[in-house]
């Protein structure tokens, strides 16, 4: 089967050069009907897993159709030969065919396939390579941006963002995850709005800025139907906690169903993030009265408050 299908491939290679001949009569080469030949040259070879073989003959698809002027058409035939460069599991060359093809739908003037090409070849690379695959995806959100498609470019720029955080680019994701809040709030999505403030509050808190995290919950208040959500009030407590340094507080915020069905890079935030210097840890105190035989010390707040209990006097 195989050796049957190199055997076509090859004949319609033998057709492309035929029609690429000038003669007194044939002026002009046949561009057209030449990339239709190495198209199908491709295809066979491609059938018969010989994959350096078909990336060649996209690789002359592509050419002759530039030959003819019709860029989409190449541009094409050149990311089908970055698929058999993925197929020899070589991707970073796979990668940079793609972005050529990419380069040439812009200048077609389809800035739509360039973006969706982008994504593909994001989700190629990011088992190998997560700095290249947020470059991809960033390049592809850009795209679809300018071209006033905010809901595409906003679902491109979370994948972004996850990646950021895993690769603990935590400024880099902060960045990136105000700018999705500022497209979901463009769109109207609010309630995308109030996810994306809970993921901003992990990573400022992860940065050690409690000043960044609390001016995000802050800066949501003008967000309709954010004050009084679940969201708000899981931030408000966590925050709170922060401040006080109660370590139990924390935990049991940032081990709610809220923050550990979140996406699965936000969720490790949540369930990582620790009370700076340790924190109050009130939740294993015993049942006991304190201050007992057996008990635990009492904190110093608890101190304070029975020193004045009975009054000044």
């Amino acid at each position: 089967m195989a050796a049957q299908k190199i055997n076509e491939a090859h004949e319609h290679i033998a057709k492309a050069e035929k029609c690429l001949k000038t003669s007194l009569t044939k002026w002009k080469p046949d561009y057209d009907s030449a990339a239709s030949e190495y198209a199908k040259a491709a295809v066979c070879f491609k059938n018969a897993k010989q994959f350096e073989q078909a990336k060649d003959a996209y690789l002359k698809e592509a050419e002759y159709h530039t030959e003819n002027k019709t860029l989409f058409h190449a541009a094409k035939a050149i990311e089908q030969a970055g698929m058999m460069l993925k197929e020899q599991k070589k991707m970073p060359e796979a990668i940079q065919y793609i972005e050529k093809a990419c380069m040439m739908y812009m200048e077609n003037g389809t800035p739509d396939t360039a973006a969706m090409a982008l994504d593909r070849a994001g989700k190629l690379i990011e088992p190998i390579n997560l700095e290249k695959a947020v470059d991809l995806y960033q390049k592809a959100a850009g795209v679809f941006e300018n071209e006033d498609r905010l809901r595409q470019a906003v679902e491109l720029l979370g994948k972004a963002s996850r990646l950021l955080v895993r690769l603990k680019r935590l400024d880099d994701a902060a960045v990136a995850l105000q700018k999705e809040k500022n497209m979901y709030k463009e769109i109207e999505n609010f309630p995308m709005c109030f996810k994306k403030t809970t993921a901003q509050v992990l990573v400022h808190l992860h940065r050690a800025d409690y000043v960044a995290a609390d001016k995000c919950v802050r800066e949501s208040y003008s967000l309709p139907g954010y004050s009084g959500s679940e969201d708000c009030g899981a931030m408000e407590t966590l925050l709170q906690g922060f401040d006080e340094q109660d370590e139990e507080q924390v935990y049991r915020v940032c081990n709610s169903p809220l923050l550990k069905y979140m996406d699965n890079d936000y969720a490790k935030l949540a369930i990582s993030l620790r009370v700076p210097g340790g924190g109050v840890k009130k939740k294993k105190a015993p049942a006991g009265p304190q201050g007992g035989a057996g008990g635990a010390p009492a904190s110093a707040k608890d101190e304070e408050d029975d020193e004045y209990e009975g009054g000044l006097c």
